[in-house]
């Protein structure tokens, strides 16, 4: 009997041979071979082996048969066998491909990294362990961190105005800093005492050179006011605040000062911990207070006892002296720290040695400055502090540290101070992680569940650990960049998932093929890696490609999100790597049939065969049909899509630049008339308490929130990668409600801020309010309408004009106009008579300054604390306008002028702040919406359309812009599209190259933009608005689409190469066949690996959702979009070449092998 070796498959029989007379089928059923195998090769080793094998059963049964009549059927049915078995391998070798030849040499690197699996499997430790390692040092954080791009410049200017502030400091470093390199926008604020200019950096520049030229243009600046103190320049960069502790209790105020501190200094020297501040506090001040009696008295000024004081408290060196014993050092050591050290410097020395002491005529008081800023916690006075991450730590890590400090420290605390926790984002952190770990983990068993159903259990099973090697080998290259562990960087992990198994299913299936054909193992392992490695390798670059557009969105924005395809790129490389060196040595061995692997293959072949009958009943006819009448085909998949197109374009689906993320908390920030009484601020507190009181009955009880947090004289809020900053005052109310975990509640942090709005209802005096439940990334508000005007008082009115027609809309809320009063002023100018005495402008407004605002006397280091000590008169003396009346101003020669003869004063009011874009003063008119009830891109619209231009005729030489989310999702938008865009055109280029075609990539890019109506099909569905994250999705999905094209297209080609004398359209029909389950398969890997989170119903992950809906339902439909509409594009293109061919009456032009592409004498290229 002959041995047939290499074509002989080394599995039990599975069936015995039935003999029937011609015609009688019985129970079996046709077996079509071009279907099974449809390449020539293939087809002809299966034919050759399978008349073999009825030669050799035919022999074995002749042995067994007595009788001889059916003993002389037999042999002539054998002798037939062998005859077309002999026919087969003659045509085998006329074709080159000797069977019973030696094989091939084994060269390349795929071929040596399967012939030595040991080599394959060290590198897969490598990157198993190798990953492990690299992912333990790379730090882990709820959102990603990042510079914000925009250079800050503060510089203070105690008790000045914002007028001056504009006028001596903005407009100054404005001119400096305008036409710097890299300087693409320069906004302004000048508040009361302080200017700040934010410089927006162009997207590709340098930030520390940028940074580093400003500070240059800023140090060069010599006009600035003489009060002025110095400026700071820095980078801005998002806060990696962890926990936000709180010492409350009836106790005073330096108590709870003196607690803090002691906890933050001792969290600073614990491991584990590096960056601990104090959070919202008065600044420490050394108040020397001196009645106007007492200084006309002695003759003195303030302005002459702060100098006392500042050449009096000092700590400088006074040089060494070199002696025989050795170098002594001098030092004066006159330092004074606390209050109380201040009282016996000598003010006054007269000639009879007598001597006036400072602690004499002066009550020196060692405590807070005189601000208006009290911090509650349940309504009991506190203090803060907040710890931050740095580096490599996680905020696991330094929350556990800092709860064992406290546990530690409680015991030692007075009766009656309370120490809480006010947040702690490791517990989001925590929730968010295992949210997102345990939908990869469904994700990855849906995904293995499939690929069993699919293939072969053995080879799903090494398909399937493709998945944490790339997954962990990345973290080899994600290690050596900023990356991190964090919210945004897991999803990534997770879109990832169905989509890195694509190149190993299509590599492993084609080795199983050469298997089935009867190739030894490891001969199919390098024949069909090596096969198939070119189209993988391009198609994973299409995936890298698709990707690469969001690495370009500009903005806050865009580095929030820039990790996900980061981590996408690196997942893929890695994954090629696999499927390629070490995925074919694991498929180079002959499995062994064991009993386990049996029963494990029993699904996977009955819905094999259930999947052949599909295509043979279902798929074949459909496609047959399609393609038939493939211009019907092609214009019916167009007015799918441009429904689709309309649907987005409509509103049906409302659009939003980034969907919110919701928090555990609530916050709501109010703003008063700058310079409202503080009672009346704490009127307004009680107010909002009292809605909060409602909200929590209506909620669930008391149980629902964890503690209640607010700030007199200040704003809470921005713990997510921004983090809020701005001024202080009376007029500023912030309340922060901690709700519980989301599994402990039935409520949503939104549904709660919208309960506390109706609750509290409108309050009169507010010039804005707003409640926030979100966390994460902010663009700004979602209406930002930035209005401009030479005249300040048109721009005034058209800001309050233009907040009262947004109050029109239905849905829109925290509406701010902009406009604030601000505070009384007195506008002084100096006298003639004062003037001819020898008082100065400059000396009117010092010694003005000095009665009410105080004189600094020093300012100092104590601790870690800045402490300024003042001179100034008693707070009974500078909290009346009476002063103003009996105050006395000193001339240069030393005689006195009453204040009421040396200046004029008229009434009026000062800004509260001045803002300037560019240049020139604006004014930004904010609201936002509620999304149930409006959209933001439909309000602006209208107010672009109709309101803004009614108002510029109202108001004429009126100029807006749109700013905050508008601003952002345009610049966006248009980077992403431009990003995708030469995105398209390389994805072009790679299949060109491999292709030799000008139009077959178009054929496979075609199928692109059909993915949209599958997304927009799951959003209508799911339920979610399009959001920028929905195109991030259908971005990314580019690339997936195109792979599986790619596969339908190079198998048309290759059919039609070997078989030339078919039809194309059965060639087509054939080759939509034959593929049917690897783009099946790859397209359902993809979408049950995303099916987890699509599903996911935790309000953490929503914003993420949109993206995975986009990407899993766009697949699906892409696929039977890809299945049907590429081969019609398919023969479109074809007839369209020989309409041309005999519109120029040229013969024999037409594609004969057009994926290929022909030289020019008309012979086919071989496939790469």
């Amino acid at each position: 009997m002959v041995d047939w070796k290499f074509w002989r498959k080394s599995r039990p029989l599975a069936a015995t041979l039935s003999l029937r007379s011609r015609g009688d089928f019985g129970d079996a059923h046709r077996v079509d071979f071009e279907e099974l195998a449809p390449d020539i090769d293939v087809f002809l080793g299966q034919a050759a082996y399978l008349q073999l094998g009825f030669f050799e059963t035919l022999s074995e049964l002749i042995a067994m048969t007595p009788s001889l009549e059916k003993k002389e059927a037999l042999s002539r049915a054998a002798g037939a066998a062998l005859t077309k078995h002999e026919a087969l391998v003659g045509v085998i070798r006329d074709r080159g491909d000797d069977p019973m030849r030696p094989p091939r040499r084994r060269d390349g690197p795929i071929a040596w990294m399967a012939g030595h699996p040991v080599a394959a499997n060290l590198l897969m430790v490598a990157l198993l362990v190798g990953g492990v390692m690299s992912a333990i040092r790379v730090r882990q954080e709820v959102f990603p961190a990042f510079s914000l791009d925009v250079v800050g410049i503060s510089v203070p200017y105690p008790g000045a105005s914002p007028e001056e502030v504009e006028r001596g400091i903005v407009k100054v470093v404005e001119d400096a800093v305008r036409g710097l390199d890299g300087v693409k926008r320069i906004t302004s604020t000048a508040s009361e005492g302080r200017g700040s200019i934010s410089v927006q950096l162009q997207l590709n520049a340098a930030p520390d050179r940028v940074v580093q030229d400003v500070k240059n243009a800023v140090d060069r600046i010599a006009t600035l006011p003489e009060d002025a103190e110095r400026p700071t320049v820095s980078l801005l960069e998002n806060r990696n605040r962890v926990m936000n502790l709180a010492v409350a209790g009836d106790f005073p105020a330096m108590v709870l000062r003196e607690t803090v501190e002691r906890i933050r200094d001792d969290l600073s020297v614990r491991p584990g911990i590096t960056q601990v501040r104090l959070g919202a506090a008065k600044p420490l001040e050394i108040s020397v207070e001196i009645p106007e009696s007492t200084l006309r008295a002695y003759d003195l000024t303030l302005g002459q006892v702060a100098a006392e004081i500042r050449r009096a408290a000092i700590d400088l060196p006074a040089g060494s002296l070199k002696t025989d014993a050795g170098e002594i050092l001098f030092r004066t050591t006159e330092r004074r720290d606390f209050g109380r050290e201040f009282a016996d410097i000598p003010v006054i020395s007269r000639p009879d040695g007598s001597t006036i002491r400072l602690g004499e005529i002066a009550v020196i008081v060692d405590g807070f400055a005189d601000v208006d800023l009290m911090s509650t916690l349940d309504g009991l006075p506190a203090a803060t502090v907040d710890v931050y991450r740095v580096g490599d730590e996680t905020p696991i890590s330094v929350s556990d540290e800092v709860k064992a400090y406290l546990e530690e420290l409680r015991p030692e605390l007075p009766a009656g101070m309370a120490l809480e926790i006010i947040r702690d984002d490791s517990d989001s952190y925590r929730q968010r992680v295992d949210l997102l770990l345990r939908n990869a983990g469904i994700g990855l068993a849906l995904v293995l569940l499939m690929l069993g159903l699919f293939l072969e259990p053995r080879l799903a099973f090494w398909v399937t650990l493709g998945i944490p090697i790339s997954i962990l080998g990345s973290f080899l290259f994600l290690s050596q960049t900023d990356a991190s562990i964090n919210m945004i960087s897991l999803f990534a992990f997770i879109v990832t998932l169905g989509i890195i198994v694509d190149d190993a299913v299509v590599v492993g299936e084609n080795i199983f093929e050469k298997r089935e054909a009867g190739m030894p193992p490891l001969e199919a392992a390098i024949a069909g890696a090596r096969q198939i490695s070119g189209p993988v390798t391009f198609a994973v670059l299409t995936n890298m490609v698709a990707f690469a557009p969001m690495l370009f969105v500009p903005g806050a924005s865009g580095k929030f999100f820039m990790q996900i395809p980061a981590v996408a790129i690196s997942v893929f490389a890695v994954s090629l790597v696999e499927s390629l060196f070490v995925l074919p040595a694991h498929l180079s061995h002959a499995p062994r049939a064991t009993i386990f692997w049996r029963a494990l293959s029993f699904p996977s072949r009955y819905f094999e065969r259930g999947l052949h009958a599909f295509v043979r009943i279902a798929y074949r006819p459909v496609a047959d049909l399609a393609i038939r009448n493939r211009y019907g085909t092609v214009a019916i998949a167009i007015a799918m899509l441009v429904i689709a197109m309309a649907t987005l374009v409509s509103g049906r689906i409302p659009f939003t630049f980034l969907p919110k993320i919701d928090a555990d908390f609530v916050q709501v920030n109010a703003v008063l008339p700058v310079g409202v009484p503080v009672e009346r601020t704490v009127e307004v507190r009680d107010r909002i308490l009292e809605g909060l009181a409602r909200t929590v009955e209506e909620s669930g009880g008391i149980d629902v929130v964890r503690n209640v947090y607010g700030v007199l004289g200040g704003s809470v809020g921005g713990f997510g990668p921004v983090q809020r900053t701005g001024s202080r005052g009376s007029h500023l109310l912030g309340i922060e409600a901690s709700l519980v975990s989301q599994d402990r509640r039935t409520i949503s942090a939104g549904e709660f801020s919208r309960r506390w709005r109706r609750n509290t209802g409108p309050i009169a005096g507010l010039e804005s309010i707003s409640f926030e439940s979100e966390t994460g990334q902010s663009s700004g508000a979602a209406i930002d309408v930035q209005l401009s005007h030479r005249d300040t008082d048109v721009l005034d009115r058209a800001g309050i004009a233009l907040a009262e027609r947004l109050a029109e809309f239905a849905g829109v809320n925290d509406i701010d106009s902009g406009v604030s009063r601000g505070k009384a002023q007195f506008n002084l100018q100096i006298t003639p008579e004062a003037r001819s005495l020898g008082l100065t402008a400059d000396e009117l407004a010092r010694q003005t300054r000095g009665y009410f605002f105080g004189v600094e006397a020093l300012r100092q280091q104590r601790g870690r604390n800045e402490v300024r000590v003042m001179v100034r008169l008693p707070e009974s003396e500078r909290g009346t306008l009476d002063t103003v009346e009996k105050a006395v101003l000193r001339t240069p020669s030393g005689t006195e002028i009453p204040f009421a003869e040396a200046a004029i004063s008229t009434e009026g009011r000062a800004y509260t702040s001045i803002r300037r874009t560019d240049g020139r003063r604006v004014n930004s008119v904010t609201a936002d919406i509620d999304p149930e009830l409006a959209n933001g891109n439909e309000i602006n619209a209208t107010l672009d359309d109709t309101v803004l231009p009614r108002l510029r005729r109202e108001f004429p030489g009126l100029s807006w812009t749109f700013e905050g989310e508008q601003n952002a999702q345009a610049e966006s938008l248009e980077s992403l599209g431009t990003g995708f865009v030469a995105a398209l055109f390389v994805i072009y280029a790679l299949l060109a190259i491999p292709f030799r075609s000008w139009v077959q990539p178009l054929i496979v890019m075609a199928a692109i933009p059909f993915g949209v109506i599958g997304a927009v099909i799951g959003h209508f569905v799911m339920g979610y608005g399009f959001s920028i994250i929905s195109i991030f999705g259908i971005v990314a999905l580019s690339g997936v689409v195109v792979n599986d094209s790619l596969v339908l297209v190079v198998t048309i080609n290759e059919m039609r190469r070997a078989r030339p004398g078919r039809s194309k359209l059965e060639m087509v029909v054939a080759a939509g066949a034959r593929r049917f389950r690897p783009i099946l398969l790859t397209s359902v890997t993809t979408f049950f690996g995303l099916m987890p989170m699509v599903l996911e119903t935790s309000m953490q992950a929503r914003f993420l959702i949109p993206m995975a809906i986009s990407i899993a339902f766009g697949i699906i439909f892409a696929t039977f979009i890809i299945l049907l509409l590429v081969p019609a594009l398919y023969l479109v293109v074809e007839d369209a070449v020989r309409l041309g061919a005999w519109l120029l009456r040229e013969r024999g032009s037409s594609m004969t092998t057009p994926a290929i592409g022909e030289d020019g004498d008309g012979t086919p290229r071989t496939a790469p």
